[in-house]
């Protein structure tokens, strides 16, 4: 191979790898540009709020970014809201009213955005609301309305370049975190069976598990995305539910595998643990197999192969013997 084609063919494996991070890449500046020419265009008063509003929405797939819009412009409409009738009643006229004005709009809007996270945004556009006549000098409900606009903008532009510009699937997102999941899987394997005979440290085993409990935990957020894709007849790809099921009975078996090897088994068992080695590396091949077929969209391995290399401890072990 030439020197230019193996140029060719890592740069084609890191725009792979890369794929829906460059798409992000895009989708925000597109967002950005796109939304401040809009506002410019409609003589918004603050185009800097759609702009952001813009950048905000425009997330790493279409399922997250409709639920970032509808959440933010709840919170949004809510905040301006509350915001412009605390300020019709208190007023801003002296430093008092606007501090007992700022202490009512925020104070309860903060514990809603504590007891619901996807509020977070409401208090902050309270606040704009009531300051922003100070120095906008425009009245209250005249900030509410704009703000509302210059949200609103921004969400249309965030929502359309998602859908729109190198729009990037939950579904794909998720596949690729179950890959990863599978390889972090594979690679505990290894240690935990290796475990049996010397024992492991707690620590170690705490690394072990934590490590592939956080990757469950991105799996979750993305399968949510894609399932909130289903849901509004955004995508036709399967569910991920027997996906996100299959891999948390792995890790259960994992969990079991590791609380037999915090300290290490009888002597009476050691010597029938010899071809635990192999068994190991037939489960740590299987898995990254099962990963590479998953990002390739491919019928998964068959499992003879293996279980052929399990053969010697199923003859060793009276137990596999008696039951074939």
């Amino acid at each position: 191979m030439t020197r230019v084609a193996q140029w060719w063919l890592q740069w084609r494996t890191w725009l792979h790898l890369h794929k829906a991070r460059l798409g992000l890449f895009f989708r925000v500046t597109a967002s950005a540009l796109i939304s401040y020419a809009l506002a410019d265009w409609l003589h918004v008063r603050l185009p800097l709020w759609a702009v952001l509003t813009a950048i905000i929405l425009t997330q790493m797939s279409v399922g997250r970014s409709l639920k970032a819009t509808i959440d933010y412009l709840a919170a949004t409409i809510g905040g301006a809201i509350y915001g412009g009738v605390v300020g019709v009643l208190v007023g801003h006229d002296s430093e008092v009213a606007l501090l007992a004005g700022l202490a009512i709009a925020v104070g309860p809007l903060a514990l809603v955005a504590a007891m619901k996270q996807s509020l977070m945004t409401a208090p902050i556009t309270a606040a704009i609301v009531l300051l922003v006549p100070t120095i906008a000098h425009a009245t209250p409900i005249a900030l509410a309305l704009d703000r509302v606009l210059e949200v609103a903008l921004g969400a249309v532009v965030g929502l359309a370049v998602s859908f729109l510009l190198f729009p990037s699937s939950a579904y794909g997102l998720a596949v690729e975190a179950a890959a990863r999941t599978l390889e972090r899987l594979a690679d505990a394997v290894g240690e935990l069976m290796a475990g049996l005979k010397g024992g492991l440290d707690v620590d170690a085993l705490h690394r072990i598990q934590d490590g592939i409990g956080e990757s469950l935990m991105q799996l979750d957020g993305i399968c949510a995305e894609a399932e909130r894709e289903r849901a509004a007849r955004l995508t036709t790809a399967p569910d991920t539910g027997p996906l996100r099921r299959t891999l948390l009975r792995l890790r259960h078996d994992l969990v079991m595998i590791g609380r037999s090897a915090v300290a290490p088994l009888p002597e009476a068992l050691q010597s029938r643990l010899d071809p635990v080695g192999d068994v190991a590396a037939a489960i740590d091949e299987f898995i990254r197999a099962s990963g590479i077929a998953l990002l390739a969209r491919r019928i998964p391995p068959a499992s003879t192969p293996w279980n052929r290399r399990w053969t010697p401890m199923r003859r060793q072990s009276p137990r596999f013997a008696t039951t074939g």
